[in-house]
């Protein structure tokens, strides 16, 4: 029998090395969840994505910062909270990546909700339905209150 309720809050400095331990915790709270395994691949994935954007992105010029997690069952359903205070989401000319992280999110979870302004954080919140594994049908990237499907990102080569 597994508990409802917040199953880990964490915080851990938002550098490289620290990515590893946050996919350790999260995949160790989310099984003793009942997370299968199908469910916990599908959550490392998109944890380890939203937590390198923030080790990445939050913390600008030298600036240090944390990651903070939460995760949460809540009935038949795993929330998945990854949160920093740095700038918040904005443009970045400079970027390492490719920019497929939040699709990427929004694919493997069964919802995703990006929110965040421009010098106020950014908060990821990963949620997953832990009775059944349906293809994910609901994403949005929100940012000051504007709401904008995922699904309409698609990529062209």
């Amino acid at each position: 029998m597994t508990l409802d309720g917040l199953q880990l809050d964490a915080r851990y400095p938002a550098q490289p090395p620290a990515l590893a331990l946050i996919r350790r915790d999260v995949v160790d709270a989310a099984r003793g969840c009942g997370a299968g395994a199908d469910t916990l691949w599908q959550i490392k994935l998109a944890v380890s994505e939203a937590a390198t954007n923030a080790v990445l992105h939050a913390y600008r010029d030298g600036l240090a910062g944390d990651v903070h997690v939460l995760l949460e069952r809540i009935d038949d359903h795993l929330d998945v909270s990854i949160r920093d205070s740095g700038v918040g989401i904005s443009p970045r000319s400079d970027s390492p990546g490719a920019g497929l992280g939040l699709v990427l999110m929004a694919r493997v979870s069964d919802r995703c909700v990006i929110s965040g302004a421009a010098g106020h954080g950014t908060d990821v919140l990963l949620c997953f339905d832990l009775a059944a594994r349906p293809t994910p049908v609901s994403a949005s990237v929100v940012n000051s209150s504007i709401a904008y499907p995922v699904r309409s990102i698609r990529r062209v080569s």
